[in-house]
């Protein structure tokens, strides 16, 4: 699995989902219960969600998942957390997995402070099969007076993580995004974009036929 890193992207619409297996469930069948977060990145009421129409897209809206280093901040304010909760009920006999994921923000970063950008993913019923994906970029150049950012995940096939077959599963995303630096009066941000959400998640569902055991 791997991530990608591109400065001065604009935000991408969402896309159309990567079908694996052509047979798969009619749309009509696919529905997304709800959604939910938690996380010091993401207090209550600074989400917010859409769903595309075919129900296999959501799309998040992040206002508060921002991160500072530098004199005058607290440890507190150098990393951040937001899990994303989604409950999905799909048809018997197909299985759906996360392929990739896009994420947006802002970087700005000193000379001396690197910021990290990690993202988990697993399902509540089998928490022990986890995917990773880490985003890390060091300040100074570009960074001194902040970009927009793009992080693209791809998750190789033999480490995607499938659902249960024909039943309700909980999807669990994991975001951390943190700042490290090796010079004290260095400082930086890991933040969203005042014009546009910090971060727009755009979480594509592909599907294959379950295999019975």
């Amino acid at each position: 699995m791997h991530s990608k890193l591109a400065f001065l992207l604009p935000l991408l619409a969402a896309a159309s989902p990567v079908v694996r297996d052509a047979g798969g469930p009619d749309p009509s069948q696919i529905t997304i219960i709800d959604s939910s977060y938690s996380g010091n990145g993401c207090p209550q009421g600074s989400v917010s969600t859409s769903t595309s129409p075919d129900k296999t897209v959501i799309t998040y809206g992040f206002d508060q998942f921002q991160t500072y280093i530098g004199p005058g901040t607290k440890p507190a304010d150098h990393s951040k957390n937001c899990q994303l909760h989604l409950n999905l009920k799909y048809p018997g006999g197909f299985q759906y997995s996360v392929v990739d994921a896009t994420y947006h923000g802002w970087a700005r970063m000193d000379a001396g402070v690197t910021g990290s950008f990690i993202t988990s993913y697993y399902f509540s019923q089998d928490a022990a099969k986890t995917s990773t994906t880490r985003m890390t970029a060091t300040g100074g150049g570009a960074l001194l007076n902040g970009q927009v950012y793009t992080k693209q995940d791809k998750i190789e096939t033999t480490a995607t993580v499938w659902s249960p077959c024909g039943t309700t599963g909980i999807l669990n995303i994991n975001n951390r995004v943190s700042l490290t630096s090796t010079n004290s009066s260095a400082s930086g941000e890991l933040s969203n974009d005042d014009a546009t959400v910090a971060f727009t998640q755009q979480l594509h569902v592909s599907w294959r036929t379950c295999t019975p055991t």
